[in-house]
């Protein structure tokens, strides 16, 4: 679920009160430049933070920095503008650099004194720091631990138990969340706490367009949903969350990947060397060493032409072409003409 920083970043659909107006925000790294920066759909640099490591905006409009000479996070506005926190000492979890959330539902978890807590838009400390660990909010709810006992939170920080022999929890999509029992099975539980799909699994993914992968006792995959019965019984090696777009997943029979839609009929690609995963409707494969999209019929949207692409996000997709990166839309055209780092 953790996105990897890549070389032009996520984009951010940012609303204004009157849900009319909306700024797209993309993550650069000039040629000229050590550091990133923010552009708009111009190319045009907005924000260029000057002494730390910048990461993407979340769509609450918030972007989290680290300052390398203060060693301290904070975060800014769209218009580069910070926000004044409660607490100016905390960390937050940034997976070595790369995996740095931020904001996610309104809510920023964040470390103080050794214990987490969240932030809220505001810069309030909605949900005080007093606990071992904490996952990133999603539909409202978030998952926390105090000692050994894991504890399922909303935006109040209102409290529910996690049932007991739970072992781990991981972060809550479209309402539930995977965790595994003291046999090592793996199950989903519901935002009140209790357990939604009983740990009956060697290993499970998390809920993306109604199914959510899951291991059967002999390794082979297949697809369950929220009620724990399989829509897609298990028959494949792999596989990966669904896509709403599409309504595809990619999947492993063999040696090569192929997609599998929600009523179980696969689809095989076989115009192209690699199988990227269906994001906003489209995938990203390999012809002739150059990169493109097809759909979900196989049919090359944007033909084979790049030299490297990232996945489509809000209807645009980073792409490179010699050693530069720029912006293209659904119809392979150029947004942002090539020049980045």
């Amino acid at each position: 679920m953790k996105k990897q920083l890549l070389i032009i970043s996520a984009f951010t659909l940012l609303f204004c009160s009157n849900a009319i107006a909306q700024t797209y925000v993309i993550m650069v790294k000039p040629f000229d430049s050590k550091t990133w920066a923010y552009a708009n759909l111009k190319g045009e640099l907005i924000i260029k933070p000057e002494e730390g490591k910048c990461y993407k905006f979340s769509s609450d409009g918030l972007a989290p920095i680290y300052g390398q000479k203060a060693k301290q996070y904070y975060f800014i506005n769209i218009k580069g503008e910070k926000l004044q926190t409660e607490i100016t000492d905390f960390k937050i979890k940034d997976g070595f650099g790369f995996d740095v959330t931020g904001f996610s539902d309104g809510m920023a978890l964040v470390k103080h004194n050794d214990k987490w807590g969240y932030l809220n838009t505001n810069g309030k400390l909605a949900i005080a720091a007093k606990y071992d660990d904490g996952s990133d909010f999603d539909g409202g709810f978030a998952v926390v631990k105090s000692g050994d006992k894991f504890i399922v939170i909303n935006k109040k920080g209102e409290e529910k138990m996690v049932e007991s022999g739970v072992m781990d929890v991981k972060d809550f999509s479209e309402g539930l969340a995977p965790y595994k029992a003291s046999d090592k099975k793996f199950g989903f539980i519901g935002s009140d706490g209790k357990v939604a799909v009983k740990a009956q699994y060697e290993s499970v993914g998390y809920f993306s367009d109604g199914l959510a992968w899951a291991k059967a006792s002999d390794g082979k995959l297949g697809y369950t949903n929220p009620k724990g019965e399989w829509a897609i019984q298990p028959q494949f090696l792999a596989g990966k969350e669904f896509d709403s777009s599409s309504g595809l997943a990619r999947i492993k029979t063999t040696e090569k990947w192929a997609y599998v839609n929600k009523t179980g009929q696969t689809t095989n690609m076989d115009d192209t060397e690699v199988w990227g995963d269906f994001s906003d409707g489209l995938a990203d494969g390999k012809k002739n060493d150059k990169r493109g999209f097809y759909d979900k019929t196989g049919k090359w949207v944007i033909q084979p032409q790049f030299d490297g692409i990232r996945d489509f996000k809000n209807g645009y997709a980073a792409a490179k072409q010699g050693d530069k990166w720029g912006l293209i839309d659904k119809q392979g055209k150029w947004i942002i003409q090539a020049q980045f780092d």
